[in-house]
């Protein structure tokens, strides 16, 4: 029996799909069917499956048999519940060809409208419509989207004749354009389809049908949906549905229109439909950016009743979905027509807000409230803002922004709440460019277009001159997270995509000028601002506070500061999984150069003395912030040469010094200091003298460290205050390293309890960097002098497993994921085949010799979501973290509990 591939959705009577049929419908083929089923005014039309396109991808572009029969028999249903013929010369029927994947891709993919149009047909629709001009301005707008999606003709070449007509008649407007002179353009039009295809445009309106279809089944492959699909994370392998449905139409005159409407504000989450519209267009034009449409809400005073309509459909809708709806409308003449519904994307201010609002109103639980943000909402509502208090600290903000004025080019409506600032790009393959190098960027352009995805997911932020709030800038940078200013020319802003200029206030704007857009009042300034990170919204911290209760693995950070403590704390972190005392030791260079040159045991205590004090009132500082949780030290990790001056940097000088003709006792220190560095160099220092090698090899060090953290840990209780004590000793491999250093570490504790009379708790702990300790590590935990907690340290365990140095691998790695050599790049996300392997090996050995043991992991991968649920998974009691990254670790966590039950 043939496989089904045709789904209809004529009628509520006659409806073959639903909502939960998404991965064979597509979303936008589900969602139609569903709204059909439901009775709401929907354009009759059929659904090609996923299925088909999956085929037809997978054999050389042809489709599986019985599908062509299918589609003619679902035409010919089609036909008939219309009363109208494709393409008859009296009254022809025209159908609109639209994607719709699984997972929603606004704009990656293609669309077909006004399909069914041929030299004979338009004029049998200029009859029948009593409107010559709407019949011409449909004619045309098919032919280049025609050529454009099917052919692979640019549309650009189609729109400069209509921007030269525009001129030569002196009108800003399309719609400005008569019907005798768009009968012209549309004959233009053909001879350019000819010039570039060597044929005449298709009059057989099956053939325009059929190569449509295979037009959006190749689309699922083209550049910008396979650039969304790898920014998102989107699998490859679901494939895309087609929609046919009866063409209505937005641009019949003064009463009709087309919109997009949600049914909460994207941006911030308030409640109250919103969106835009334009009279007399169709819905390419609001999508993109065309021209600049009106807020929805004036529908309410333009058409009262189909405003009250669209209202209740709204409310209808985000009912039935329990979300959010993302809503595409057309008006004809006075009738009121649904073409789309989704779940609709939101900035993460929107979503928290959303979700919290949806659990206080009784339609959604906490936890499901906890599965709807994901962890780049959590990420997107940290995103910069202009740093005011950096620019003038004593003036209110009111004042500093008339300061400003001078740098102030415009403004237009801000997209999304973020601030960015960058260098000015115009062209979105140069931006991408531009943003490997390192450098911020802000891309600029009249309006964007799907072709621009990868130039906008590279950039800081996105600026454009034409087009509204949900046109494809805003929506694309909604959903990506990017700062997005649309419709500045309103505001004075005007552009040169020829010169690759910006032009506003009598100033002008080049390729790699700094600008800074303002998301949240849709300012444009002129040079570089400073930013700092936003607070969370108050919904966001409400549902964090839902993680924790939910998640079964907690989040601490990295932090080596007291004020990244502090931060890392206001982000809900549960202590310090991570101190670097080496940072310490930056900030002391002259002690520790003293400590490494020392040429006898007593000259090296002597600068070891005086390291000591400093370094107990760096963890004084860190204890006196710590709130009693738990705080994990990790004793010295790099080799001591990283705190010496280069091989090169000393021969420079002493170079230099010679041809300055100073004598030999002049450069002495330097030369001698250049012996020591000589002496030190190692040929793979990662491998060498470091870590608990170091503090076996010059016991003071660890001696000194040790004496510094117990010391401040009795000054800080005695104050009053909590203090839990962590020693982690880094890159131990064998069981007899780490019984070495607990040795001392238990040995001046004692000292120090009896010295400050005073008891207290604390733990020691190692890193697990190096594969043999993971493969060791119930040695390493057995016994009385086993390890109290392990701690993965993932960056060095990826490097040593996996023989990549995170320095060096990068000039590959990207080639690696893409050849499908390896999933993800490992210093981002465990390798959880290997690597992943050998943490699972030593949690199960670890717990099995010591069941009291603390487990949790303090490298990169601590912060990345699908680290994290690797995490909880095997067992780990933890992750830490970078401050900044702890909220999207507390979602992770939650969300990693509840996917794993």
């Amino acid at each position: 029996m043939t496989e089904k591939y045709v789904y209809k959705f004529f009628s509520k009577a006659i409806s073959e799909g639903k909502a939960e049929m998404k991965p064979l419908l597509g979303g936008k083929g589900a969602n139609l069917a569903e709204m059909t089923n439901l009775g709401l005014p929907v354009p009759p039309g059929y659904v090609v499956t996923t299925q088909a396109c999956l085929h037809f991808l997978a054999n050389n572009d042809s489709y599986p048999e019985g599908l062509e029969e299918q589609i003619e028999l679902a035409q010919q249903g089609l036909e008939n519940s219309a009363g109208k013929k494709l393409g008859d010369e009296n009254d022809p029927l025209l159908v609109s060809v639209r994607s719709g994947s699984v997972i929603s891709m606004p704009g990656m993919m293609d669309t077909v409208l006004n399909l069914g149009l041929t030299d004979s047909s338009v004029e049998g629709l200029a009859k029948v419509s009593e409107d010559p001009r709407f019949a011409y301005d449909s004619y045309r707008r098919f032919i280049y989207m025609y050529a454009d999606v099917v052919k692979g003709v640019s549309k650009t070449f189609f729109e400069k004749e209509l921007k030269k007509l525009k001129e030569e008649l002196g009108v800003e407007s399309d719609t400005e354009v008569p019907a005798e002179e768009l009968k012209k353009l549309v004959q233009k039009y053909k001879e350019i389809y000819k010039e570039h295809l060597g044929e005449d445009f298709p009059q057989d309106p099956r053939v325009q049908l059929s190569d449509a279809v295979k037009a959006v089944f190749k689309s699922w492959n083209n550049k910008r949906a396979i650039d969304y699909r790898n920014h998102q994370g989107i699998s490859h392998d679901l494939g895309t549905a087609v929609n046919i449905m009866i063409m209505v139409y937005g641009n019949l005159g003064e009463t009709s229109a087309t919109g997009v409407a949600f049914s909460r504000n994207p941006s911030d989450g308030s409640k109250g439909i919103y969106g835009e519209y334009l009279i007399n267009a169709q819905g390419e034009d609001v999508v993109a950016g065309i021209r600049t449409p009106v807020p929805v809400a004036n529908l309410k005073d333009e058409m009262p009743p189909l405003y009250n309509e669209l209202v209740e459909i709204s409310g209808n809708l985000e009912t039935r979905y329990r979300d959010m709806q993302d809503m595409e409308f057309t008006i004809q003449q006075g009738k009121l027509y649904m073409l789309q519904t989704r779940n609709g994307k939101r900035t993460g201010i929107a979503a928290s807000q959303i979700a919290y609002d949806l659990v206080n109103e009784g339609v959604i639980t906490k936890e499901e409230a906890i599965m709807r943000i994901t962890p780049s909402d959590v990420e997107n509502a940290l995103f910069p803002s202009i740093d005011w208090q950096q620019i003038n600290a004593n003036a209110p903000i009111k004042q500093i922004k008339h300061e400003l004025s001078d740098k102030l080019l415009g403004s237009g409506l801000a997209a999304g709440a973020a601030a960015a600032t960058g260098l000015a790009i115009f062209d979105a393959d140069r931006a991408e460019e531009v943003a490997k190098q390192n450098k911020d960027v802000i891309l600029v352009r009249v309006e964007t277009n799907p072709s621009d995805f990868h130039g906008m997911a590279a950039s800081n932020g996105i600026l454009t001159m034409k087009g509204g709030l949900t046109s494809h800038a805003a929506i694309v940078a909604r959903q990506i997270g990017k700062a997005c200013i649309v419709g500045s020319e309103k505001g004075g802003i005007s552009i040169d995509v020829e010169k690759n200029e910006l032009y506003a206030k009598g100033i002008t704007i080049k390729e790699g000028d700094w600008i800074t857009v303002d998301g949240d009042d849709g300012s444009i300034y002129a040079g570089k601002l400073p930013t700092r990170p936003a607070n969370l919204p108050d919904s966001m911290n409400i549902i964090l506070d839902w993680c924790d209760e939910t998640a079964k693995i907690g989040v601490k950070a990295n932090a080596d500061k007291p004020d990244q403590f502090i931060k890392a704390l206001e982000f809900g972190a549960k202590g310090i999984g991570l101190c670097r005392t080496e940072h310490m030791f930056f900030d002391n260079l002259d002690l520790v150069r003293g400590m490494i040159l020392a040429k006898t045991d007593e000259e090296r205590k002597h600068y070891v003395d005086q390291l000591e004090p400093v370094q107990e009132e760096d963890f004084r500082g860190i204890f006196d912030v710590s709130k009693g949780y738990p705080v994990i030290i990790r004793l010295i990790d790099p080799p001591l040469h990283e705190f010496l001056p280069s091989e090169e940097e000393l021969m420079t000088e002493i170079f230099e010094a010679k041809l300055a003709g100073k004598k030999d006792d002049d450069f002495k220190e330097t030369a001698d200091m250049l012996d020591v560095v000589r002496e030190m160099k190692e040929q793979n220092p990662m491998l060498g003298l470091r870590g608990c090698r170091l503090g076996i090899t010059m016991p003071i060090v660890t001696e000194m460290q040790a004496r510094a953290i117990f010391k401040a840990t009795a000054k800080v209780i005695k104050s009053g205050k909590e203090v839990l004590p962590e020693v982690m000793v880094p890159l131990v491999g064998f069981q007899k390293e780490f019984e070495h250093q607990r040795t001392i570490i238990d040995r001046i504790a004692k000292e120090v309890m009896q010295e400050e009379s005073i008891e207290f708790k604390y733990l020691v702990g190692t890193m697990i960097e190096v594969p043999r300790a993971a493969l060791t590590s119930s040695e390493i935990a057995g016994g009385e002098q086993g390890a109290q907690f392990f701690s993965f340290g993932t960056n060095d365990l990826h490097q040593m497993t996996l023989g990549f140095s995170r320095d060096d691998a990068g000039p590959f790695i990207s080639k690696y994921v893409e050849q499908g050599i390896i999933k993800d790049d490992p210093f981002v996300s465990i390798e959880e085949t290997g690597v992943g392997r050998l943490m699972e090996i030593c949690v199960e050995d670890g717990k099995t010799a010591n069941p009291e043991i603390e487990l949790g992991i303090c490298g990169e991968q601590g912060g990345d979501p699908q680290s994290i649920d690797f995490c909880y998974r095997i067992g780990l009691d933890y992750v830490s973290c970078s401050p900044f990254r702890v909220p999207i670790a507390r979602l992770a966590a939650a969300r990693a509990t509840l996917s794993n039950k």
